[in-house]
């Protein structure tokens, strides 16, 4: 299993430009004018990198063609264009070419089989999280796609692929989960076609991909399908008709499985994977 760490570029410390002359001389009236530099020029923090260099890492372009596509007004950072030559990027902006975001990260995929226990957040102070789970995984900024209930468990996705956490985030186009679902009583078979149909709940129309019994076990037990990646849908699906959900297990996403996957462990996916992924 992969667990080799990634690197992550910073940039050279900015300079100062105080020095002796922080002041120019108005040509006119000879009145001092201080100098109107920016804070990112200022600043000699080591975390910050030069824009051009930014966009140049994510992968966009060269450095020099960076610079063209600044200065005519392509780049954007926390939503203002930038065309500023030298412009320093501190981290946590959101810088975006041509209307996308961009990173200068390399991008990871870690898929990771949660265990009961941990929630799934990327805030501090609830506790056990599943980014303790992967905190080892890479360096760059992963977040998980999706949720799974603190009790729930199986697989979850991280990147800090933007596309990748699109095609999941949209129900209709997205890529479908698969449950193993334990309830509290047998399933009625004519609450498993109502939920294959499609019903309402407060107006609003829940569907599935598919939902079936599971061959060789009781009727509490059955697989689910589905492309939304919220965790509260699928309780919601169960409640309507009267049933609890003693475990909830997503044993697929897309075409991956758990196959090689611990419970409570993780790997990156491979080229192959990540290829079929991101044609679904």
């Amino acid at each position: 299993m992969n667990r080799q760490q990634g690197g992550k570029g910073k940039g050279k410390p900015s300079k100062f430009d105080g020095g002796n002359k922080p002041y120019k001389i108005n040509s006119k009236d000879k009145t001092p004018v201080k100098k109107t530099n920016s804070q990112h020029k200022k600043s000699g923090n080591s975390d910050q990198i030069r824009l051009n260099k930014y966009v140049a890492n994510a992968g966009v372009c060269s450095r020099r063609e960076a610079d063209v596509h600044i200065a005519t007004g392509l780049v954007s950072v926390n939503g203002k264009i930038i065309t500023e030559m030298g412009f320093k990027v501190k981290p946590g902006d959101e810088v975006r070419y041509d209307g996308a975001r961009i990173s200068p990260e390399k991008k990871a995929y870690v898929l990771l089989n949660k265990p009961k226990g941990f929630a799934t957040t990327t805030s501090e102070g609830k506790g056990r999280t599943v980014m303790d789970l992967v905190a080892n995984a890479t360096n760059a900024k992963i977040k998980p796609i999706g949720r799974l209930g603190r009790n729930s468990k199986g697989l979850l996705l991280f990147t800090n692929d933007d596309s990748v956490h699109k095609k999941f985030t949209h129900s209709k186009n997205g890529v479908a989960r698969l449950f193993h679902i334990e309830l509290d009583k047998n399933l009625k078979l004519e609450d498993l076609k109502k939920i294959q149909n499609g019903f309402k709940v407060e107006g609003k129309l829940i569907e599935v991909e598919e939902i079936s019994f599971i061959d060789g076990a009781s009727k509490k037990e059955v697989g689910l399908k589905i492309k939304n990646t919220g965790n509260t849908i699928i309780r919601t699906i169960f409640e309507h008709f009267n049933y609890d959900i003693l475990s909830l297990d997503c044993v697929a996403i897309g075409h991956l499985t758990k196959k090689d996957i611990p419970r409570g462990h993780w790997k990156h996916l491979t080229e192959q994977e990540l290829n079929t992924l991101k044609m679904l």
